[in-house]
């Protein structure tokens, strides 16, 4: 068979696959702020987002050229050499993308194309000039089109500071104007704002985006650029118009309307402006094998044709559209990506995914100095003023039929999407492939900003993720560039073989991500039920904060078990296991926490209960999840930096400690388990023996250090551990006493000393 059939059907396969992954990584960018904002139950949402796609797909053909002739000089290239590159690109396009999606890490997807792009036209370019003999590093330029490959990287950059700018600076005046408790001012101001808002959107997709769509001929183009003033007008004069009608006659919040018009909008641009990165490469590929039949020789036939305009035919825009739109609906991707920028942005406390950073905080020991200096500075009655419209106390979210709570405000969702859409509809006019995910997510991180939304016990985790983020699209420029060039000449010197090994190592791949996203989606679901809760009652919450407790002793008697065995054998390998499943049961803990902190606030309806007991067991389980962390990481780095071991003596008392340590535990995870707390004084008293065994051994270990029997980091080492499985069997007997209190609290088992003959019901001594 033909390998530029092969090739065919291989970007016809990837296209399809592009199509897929791609909208799953960039819904976030249409979807987060409506979704955030709950302005409608989800089906709504998706359906009028499907719609904008379907839509936008027709205004996306002046953006095709990009693909074919924006990246590198055609009619320097044969026709395989431009096949090869079209195949390298999306190979690397769907593994790229996939891979940030499963970890619900929004990207990039014109970066990705750009830069895949330019590695595999760089490698092909390159391998060319060595294999020329008679030229140097410069000729390989020659074959790159850098004047608009610098054009589209400095559009790229440029719109992720214009769009931080331009988001915080609205947002800044439109809280201003209404504030958070925007009632009465949103039936003053709202028509206009909302008037000018929808104008300026009209204005651009139908005037501004015209350029590009596929169903307008020449001269209906240049009838909407002559009648440019007259329609914006219009536009103003009925959406307000509109707007107006709805506030007196049926009360409506016009937030919602503009909201849904935006999210209609914000897809409409998006699939108008990128899906060039999906199917530009397949369909230059196509363009290519077309134009290659009628030459005498394909191999050498050089590829001047795919450097004249061409309109792309609608039916297969509404094709790609249709697909796009099927996704959206069932990729589940979709909704892991959503989820970060929701996250990132919402003006409430809660669980935070990322940890912190050095950088962030330095950013945020930065931003706190100048918002002191600008205080200092400040008038008393300026900054009386302004507190007063930027009073986040007035902010009281209504929980939807889920009763789940929305992210942010409407205000907020409509300025996110408002802003994110002008600019990207701008790009497009301007046939600039800009990043929709890097605009719409920077807008809706410039507009917590002015909100408020980062305080100082949120700030640091935000900042941290929006540069894991930043980062991430480094990363991709980068990784995009050099798989691309591997895969493209891996192509060029192997052909139909390496294309073959290539497109079945990209399936395993593609497969394999599956079943990762499915395990890591399920966790999330977990944490996120965790956190949220269900219903209010006091019962069920008791029933969940059992299982937690019991899990987490339960996994402590593993990673006791993990780190005895890897400190004895010196087992790198189990430590680094040990460490992980640590970090892991911390992360989860910080979702007990908040499941303590929901069963707390439940008892809050009467003022009179004290909350002591929630507030104890809470810290507790804090303390013990970070003693076994610390246990873990202390091992673990010793053998890592390969010191030296425990002495003979030190392995035998230890393991005698850690068996113990883990009978003791055990035995508390079953109590709690089975809701049995009548062993409670036999439980103390052994957790006590155990205690006065380990500071027993501590003591000893320091005389004999003292005597310089052993290194210091050895002795160190051993004193730690000793030291964090003293607090672990405090800690798991303080929870365990304090699940008792919560019990005897609700009234759920009795209160009063326990009954000794049932102390001993278990036949033990």
């Amino acid at each position: 068979m033909d390998i530029f059939i092969i090739i065919l059907v291989i970007l016809l396969a990837t296209a399809l696959i592009d199509l897929m992954v791609g909208v799953a990584n960039d819904a976030v960018n249409f979807l987060n702020s409506a979704i955030g904002a709950k302005v409608a139950p989800r089906v709504v949402i998706m359906i009028i987002a499907t719609l904008g796609i379907v839509v936008g797909v027709t205004f996306s053909s002046g953006l095709m050229e990009v693909a074919r002739k924006g990246i590198f000089n055609p009619q320097f290239l044969t026709f395989p050499e431009v096949m090869f590159i079209f195949v390298a690109t999306m190979l690397t396009d769907v593994l790229l993308l996939d891979f940030f999606n499963t970890f619900g890490l929004p990207t990039s997807t014109t970066v990705s194309l750009v830069f895949e792009l330019l590695g595999s036209a760089f490698a092909i370019s390159t391998i060319k000039v060595i294999q020329a003999g008679n030229g140097g590093v410069g000729d390989v330029f020659m074959y790159i089109n850098t004047a608009s490959v610098f054009k589209i990287v400095f559009g790229i950059v440029a719109s992720v500071i214009v769009a931080f700018i331009v988001g915080s600076v609205v947002q800044y005046f439109s809280r201003m104007l209404f504030t958070f408790d925007y009632g009465k001012r949103l039936s003053r101001y709202g028509a206009i704002w909302g008037g000018l808002a929808l104008a300026a959107l009209s204005y651009f997709l139908m005037v501004k985006g015209a350029k590009g769509a596929s169903f307008l001929d020449e001269q209906q183009a240049l009838w909407l650029k002559e009648h440019t003033l007259i329609i914006a007008g219009i536009s103003f004069l009925v959406w307000t118009a509109v707007m107006q009608l709805l506030v007196w006659t049926m009360k409506i919040n016009v937030f919602k309307p503009i909201v849904l018009a935006g999210t209609f909008a914000l897809a409409m641009a998006f699939a108008a402006n990128d899906l060039v990165n999906f199917i530009g490469a397949p369909m230059g590929g196509l363009a290519a094998y077309l134009k290659s039949q009628a030459a005498t020789d394909p191999w050498t036939h050089t590829m001047e044709a795919l450097a004249q305009p061409v309109r792309a035919n609608t039916w297969m825009l509404l094709v790609a559209g249709a697909i796009m739109a099927t996704t959206l609906w069932i990729n589940k991707k979709a909704r892991t990506v959503t989820a970060t920028s929701v996250n990132l942005g919402r003006q409430s406390e809660g669980y935070e995914r990322f940890e912190s950073i050095a950088p962030a905080r330095s950013i945020v020991r930065i931003v706190l100095a100048i918002f002191r200096f600008v205080s200092i500075i400040t008038p008393e009655f300026v900054k009386r003023k302004v507190e007063g419209r930027f009073d986040t106390t007035k902010y009281q979210p209504v929980p939807d039929e889920n009763g789940e709570y929305p992210a942010f405000d409407l205000l907020r969702a409509a300025v996110n999407l408002i802003v994110a859409a002008l600019l990207i509809s701008f790009g497009t006019s301007l046939k600039l492939p800009l990043s929709t995910t890097y605009v719409t997510f920077m807008v809706s991180m410039a507009t917590a900003l002015p909100d408020r939304a980062w305080g100082r016990d949120s700030a640091v985790y935000r900042v941290s993720g929006v540069l894991t983020v930043i980062g991430g699209w480094f990363f991709t420029a980068f990784i995009a560039s050099t798989a691309a060039a591997i895969i493209a000449t891996i192509i060029y010197f192997t052909q139909l073989a390496g294309l073959i090994a290539l497109a079945g190592l990209a399936g395993f791949l593609l497969w394999r991500s599956i079943h990762l996203h499915r395990k890591r989606e399920k966790e999330q679901q977990e944490m996120e039920r965790r956190i949220s809760g269900a219903g209010s009652d006091i019962q069920a919450a008791l029933d969940s904060l059992k299982v937690d407790f019991s899990y987490a002793i339960s996994t402590t008697i593993q990673i006791i078990g993990r780190v005895h065995e890897g400190i004895t054998t010196e087992d790198r390998v189990m430590l680094k296991e040990a460490k992980q499943l640590s970090k892991d049961l911390d992360k989860r803990g910080k979702g007990m926490t908040a499941s303590i902190l929901r069963t707390s606030r439940m008892e809050e309806r009467d003022e009179n209960i004290e909350n002591k007991t929630y507030s104890e067991a809470m810290s507790s389980l804090q303390l013990l999840l970070r003693s076994l962390r610390n246990l873990a990481t202390q091992c673990y780095v010793h053998i890592d930096n390969n010191h030296k071991g425990l002495s003979d003596f030190q392995q035998e008392e230890f393991a005698a400690i850690a068996e113990d340590l883990k009978k003791e535990l055990s035995r508390i995870s079953e109590s709690i388990a089975s809701q049995d707390f009548k062993k409670i004084e036999k439980i103390t008293e052994k957790a006590e023996d155990l205690t006065s065994r380990i500071r027993k051994a501590d003591k000893q270990q320091l005389k004999r250090s003292k005597k310089e029997k052993y290194t210091s980091r050895t002795s160190l080492l051993y004193l730690e551990i000793l030291t964090e499985c003293e607090e672990i069997i405090h800690h798991a007997n303080q929870l365990y006493h304090n699940c008792r209190k919560c019990y005897v609290k609700e009234g759920l088992i009795p209160e009063g000393p326990v009954n000794s003959a049932e102390q001993d019901g278990d036949g033990e001594e």
